[in-house]
């Protein structure tokens, strides 16, 4: 991939995998003690969608872009709302002129979405990316900006001290085994925090070694693990990514009926061609669980 995210900003993947950091985000919400997102590749944390990097490819039009204009059943709409808002707080011109202008990163999205008494820890190596990121959250108690190795904080970084938290982990997938890497960055935070929600994003494209992927997560026998994927386009016609996955750990129960409820409806909005596809189902989870104990 050519990973710059200004470049990808808003993209469908993004569309994916900041529906369900929304979700997860509310959900930890339903008690009243804090909890800590913390984001191991957090980018600039706000993206400016006419900027030229973001015009030169345009993905953002083909997907929050679609999103955005799209009319949703008032049930889906409702899962999509906490998200959905938080992009229309960052365009206030939206209702009137339909112009999106700016779009928010993971670290931003957790940021607007958070109570006084919840934390965000944002990690980010690239020394531009980290003073951009550093500069956005300036004076703001509730987060943390670390110049700082990702897959480092999985080990160094948690447990959180709240002891209740959200791993969101989005690398680059700049270079060969980062799917390798997810598996061994999960293993060695859930032997530090097996109470934590893990949010781990993906890409699918041609040749991506998914199978091999799934099953190697699967064999670090983690009880609950909850996979959604959603495919624009054949990979036959795309050249680079043609769809994206996110692995959940220790899920919301909610989760999975909103994904189901919701991935539908995504991929009818954002699809490219007719081999658009889209699935959620278990890696890991209690109905696999009982069928092993039979």
């Amino acid at each position: 991939m050519n990973y710059r995210h200004i470049y990808h900003a808003g993209n469908f993947a993004d569309v994916l995998k900041h529906a369900v950091l929304a979700q997860l985000v509310l959900y930890m919400q339903k008690k009243d003690k804090a909890f800590r997102v913390l984001d191991t590749h957090a980018g600039i944390g706000l993206y400016d969608l006419s900027s030229e990097e973001a015009q030169k490819t345009g993905e953002w039009r083909d997907g929050i872009g679609k999103v955005m204009a799209a009319e949703f059943s008032p049930q889906v709409a409702a899962v999509l709302k906490p998200y959905l808002d938080a992009v229309r707080e960052l365009n206030p011109g939206f209702e009137a002129d339909g112009a999106l202008k700016l779009y928010p990163g993971s670290p931003k999205l957790s940021r607007m979405l958070f109570r006084p008494q919840d934390r965000l820890a944002a990690m980010e190596l690239h020394p531009d990316d980290y003073n951009r990121l550093s500069r956005l959250f300036e004076g703001d108690f509730q987060t943390r900006v670390t110049e700082l190795d990702g897959w480092l904080a999985l080990g160094a970084h948690l447990p959180p001290k709240e002891k209740r938290g959200v791993v969101l982990v989005d690398p680059p997938f700049e270079i060969e085994g980062e799917y390798d890497r997810l598996v061994k960055g999960l293993a060695t935070a859930y032997k530090r925090f097996s109470g934590g929600t893990y949010c781990l994003w993906y890409p699918l494209k041609k040749g991506a070694p998914i199978k091999m992927f799934h099953e190697q997560l699967q064999a670090l026998n983690i009880p609950k693990m909850l996979c959604a994927e959603l495919t624009v386009q054949s990979d036959r016609e795309a050249t680079g990514l043609n769809g994206s996955g996110v692995i959940v750990v220790n899920p919301p129960f909610t989760l999975k009926d909103e994904l189901h409820l919701v991935l539908p409806a995504l991929k009818d909005v954002m699809a490219k061609d007719r081999y658009a596809s889209q699935r959620a189902f278990w890696l890991r989870g209690e109905e696999m669980v009982e069928r092993e104990e039979e």
